[in-house]
């Protein structure tokens, strides 16, 4: 919308009561060194109760003497950016906007504190809460005039970005540093984000860095919530609703049954009962919105945008990502892109194949890849079988280069810190493996297995570097089972002398004595374990692989050779959270505690991005 040719400012404004000089005089009156005018004028533009009409009249003014408001005037200027705009009718709108493009035009000494009161209000304002005698500041989330704030604040930074091109470098920092604590309300953080994501896309030299902003905030906050954590929450506060609601409907069903429809009225009604988790599904759902949203164009996939995102966003988790520890929702933002299309997902395994080869690379970074490729494989509904055998057939073959490699050498034996990514990349072979097998042997039995015969997995498993001794036991198990059953290799033997090999430490840890062992020396997470965000989780469902417990595969597994614990009792196989230390002896480990339901699914997000309502 063109700031200029508008009716409006041609006619005379409205007579207002206002004291003192015009603007121009003022100023040239300042210069002679009286001063009363000009705190007057500040004074005026000061006052809560100002009228449209007056500050029209004073924005016309400032207009026309623009180029003698130099930095002297910075008090003065810093009074004007504080005037109530927004929210003001259609002409108070408009007028601010030609000010503020003519105001960085002339004087871009001002260019900083315009964008940070651009900025400024991509969150909802605080208000003043009175409570009793308790009077405390909260944002207005329930501002219906939000969609139109934010619609003008777009307007004006779009304005100063064409007549300013430098407004890019100078506006970054201001983004990061206006980012609202991520202790705020789930509804602040959403606008926030969500206007965020708008600028990337009218300043896309902004993209990646805006990006990485957004991501890097969300990992704090899924750094700070353990699976474990929201888990016990979520049961917590179910079972209680449970209990609640048969006590409820003993004295009153009609009255439960308005309760109900109340509750039922809720946009998509998954709210997360577990505050930190809560605001991550929020910050989730605009994120992904805005991926789909900008790869796809009138319903159909954009083939260049979408690899324009895709580079970004995998620049983004490479830096902040991938060298991050046992985060567990953030990550599924590849999951849910590489969805889109094979290429992409094929392209996302190809980087992280190529990461965990680089031997330039830290070693924990290589073990990461590895980690995040094995997880990807098992956990990725959209991978056709022939994509997962590709990726293990770079797999395998790089085992067994690394076995020739070291089995003649001095340092053939079991070592963590010297062969932690080829015990990394092992584990993702089997995973991937009890996952896939189904489907590598289904359709054709005799191929399938003539495929896996050519692995030479027993070689793998009976090299000296022992890799079952190192994996996760629950991982171990499972692929002995299975391989067993199709005698594609014989591990028992192998886990029954590698567990009288323990060596158990005394620990008092518990509050008495106990017999403990690390049974996670790689320190082993899955990224792609299941997703436990409610709203967000509606998009990642339909493309995810669930847990089938394969209960053919454990009737005739030698329980004496295996350590003890439950699987049928699990949602999946790896049970209890993945160890970070020492476990009791006996217990079964996995990636976390608790029975987890996989989040249902309605579908693709019913909003598009851009136009998404607030």
């Amino acid at each position: 919308m063109e700031i200029e040719d508008r009716d409006f400012l041609n006619t005379p404004p409205k007579k207002t009561v206002r004291f003192g000089g015009t603007v121009a005089n003022t100023l040239a009156k300042l210069q002679k060194g009286d001063t009363s005018d000009y705190e007057l004028i500040k004074h005026q533009l000061s006052d809560p109760d100002i009228k449209d009409a007056q500050i029209i009249n004073w924005l016309q003014e400032f207009r026309s003497c623009v180029t003698q408001l130099g930095k002297d005037h910075e008090q003065l200027i810093h009074v004007v950016l504080k005037l109530p705009w927004l929210g003001r009718s259609q002409a108070v709108v408009e007028e601010y906007l030609a000010f503020l493009s003519n105001l960085v035009s002339a004087q871009t000494v001002y260019l900083r504190a315009c964008l940070r009161m651009v900025v400024t209000n991509f969150a909802p304002k605080r208000i003043r809460v009175q409570e009793g005698n308790v009077a405390f500041s909260d944002s207005d989330d329930e501002d219906e005039n939000l969609p139109r704030t934010f619609d003008h604040c777009h307007q004006a930074l779009q304005l100063i970005a064409r007549y300013v091109p430098s407004t890019s470098r100078f506006l970054m920092p201001i983004l990061s540093d206006k980012f609202p604590f991520v202790q705020k309300s789930s509804r602040t953080l959403e606008c926030y984000v969500h206007n965020l994501l708008r600028v990337s896309v009218y300043i896309p030299d902004l993209r990646r860095d805006i990006l990485e902003l957004i991501i890097s905030k969300m990992l704090t906050l899924d750094v700070s919530a353990p699976r474990s954590e929201i888990e016990e929450v979520e049961s917590g506060a179910q079972q209680d609703a449970n209990g609640a609601a048969q006590d409820e409907c003993l004295f009153d069903m009609e009255e439960d049954k308005e309760e109900e429809e109340e509750d039922s009225s809720r946009p998509d009604g998954a709210v997360m009962v577990h505050p930190v988790a809560e605001r991550l599904d929020t910050m989730m759902s605009v994120l992904l919105a805005y991926i789909k949203d900008i790869c796809h164009v009138n319903g159909s996939l954009d083939l260049e945008k979408t690899k324009a995102v895709y580079r970004d966003l995998m620049w983004v988790f490479d830096k902040v990502v991938l060298p991050t520890h046992a985060s567990c929702h953030v990550q599924y933002y590849m999951f849910y892109l590489c969805s889109f299309r094979l290429g992409l997902a094929e392209a996302f395994l190809d980087h992280l194949w190529k990461m965990l080869q680089a031997p330039n690379q830290p070693s924990i970074l290589r073990q990461a890849a590895a980690g995040y490729m094995g997880s990807f494989l098992a956990r990725a509904k959209f991978l056709p079988v022939s994509t997962v055998k590709a990726c293990l057939d770079l797999l395998v073959p790089w085992l067994h280069l690394y076995i020739d490699s070291q089995d003649a050498g001095s340092k053939a034996f079991c070592d963590v810190n010297l062969h932690g990514p080829f015990y990394t990349a092992c584990q993702a072979v089997f995973y991937t493996l009890i996952f896939r097998h189904n489907a590598i042997l289904e359709g054709n039995m005799k191929k399938g297995l003539a495929y896996l015969q050519g692995l030479n997995l027993e070689r793998i498993v009976m090299c000296q570097l022992n890799p079952l001794r190192v994996c996760l036991p629950a991982v171990t198990n499972m692929f002995a089972a299975i391989t067993r059953k199709y005698q594609l290799v014989f591990c028992y033997t192998i886990i029954e002398r590698n567990n009288r090999n323990l060596l158990p430490v005394v620990s008092c840890s518990t509050g008495g004595n106990s017999v403990s062992t690390n049974t996670n020396p790689l320190d082993t997470f899955f990224p792609f374990d299941p997703y436990l965000l409610k709203s967000s989780g509606k998009l990642i469902e339909p493309i995810y692989q669930v847990w089938e417990e394969p209960s053919d595969c454990m009737i005739d597994v030698p329980k004496k050779q295996v350590i003890t614990g439950s699987m049928e009792e699990e949602d999946d196989f790896l049970h209890g959270e993945t160890p970070q230390g020492d476990l009791v002896v006996g217990m079964t480990p996995g990636s976390y505690d608790s029975h987890l339901h996989s989040p249902r699914s309605v579908g693709s997000p019913p909003f598009s991005f851009l136009q998404r309502p607030f």
